[in-house]
């Protein structure tokens, strides 16, 4: 299994949007891009639910792109938010 990645869903937090969901990596996977449905992201967050290893995922964002990228250790499964226009 590739990379994966929900949308669970969107609302409104004062002027911006929210959008929320999950990521899941296969076991030889390591991270990929979640397209958050934003036109700019703003700052997002990112959780581990099940993590193979010690290793924090990190994030960068691409935020005139709207989507998120992960980089993780294989295997690893969590939430994401972000917050933008």
């Amino acid at each position: 299994m590739a990379f994966a990645y929900t949308v669970s869903g969107r609302d409104r937090v004062g002027r911006r949007w929210r959008t929320w969901g999950t990521w899941t990596n296969g076991a030889a996977d390591s991270g990929g891009n979640i397209v958050t449905g934003l036109r700019t992201v703003e700052t997002a967050n990112i959780g581990v639910s099940s993590h193979l290893g010690t290793e924090i995922p990190k994030m960068t964002l691409n935020s005139t792109a709207g989507y998120i990228t992960l980089v993780t250790s294989e295997g690893a499964d969590g939430y994401w938010e972000a917050v933008g226009f």
